[in-house]
């Protein structure tokens, strides 16, 4: 028996501030990024269970793609610059399930 999952999808936006003076994508738009898809998930109606839930999260690794985010169950990483690319994500993925395949974090690219 498959338990459904109590959100449709999660996605984490990685505001990991580096003090070593290394990239990070707290310094590349990351916070902007994050709330503007918490106010857009919640204009839309999204938020809560069964929809979307909207989460900061510390460093993920992927630190050469940044910023980056996450979206979850599908483990679907995305790379984004601008207001514009994030609304792209919220509106394809977040909204509509169709992965934005030009914003997608290649695998091989780590930390």
């Amino acid at each position: 028996m498959t338990q459904a999952s109590y959100y449709k999808h999660h996605i984490f936006f990685c505001l990991n501030q580096r003090e070593n003076g290394d990239s990070c994508c707290a310094q590349q738009g990351a916070q902007a990024a994050f709330d503007q898809c918490k106010s857009a998930i919640k204009a839309a109606g999204l938020s809560g269970p069964g929809g979307v839930r909207v989460n900061k999260a510390g460093c993920l690794d992927r630190c050469a793609a940044g910023p980056v985010a996450v979206v979850y169950p599908e483990g679907t990483w995305y790379s984004f610059v601008d207001q514009t690319d994030v609304a792209e994500i919220i509106e394809s993925h977040l909204k509509n399930g169709q992965v934005v395949e030009r914003l997608l974090v290649p695998e091989h690219v780590g930390r």
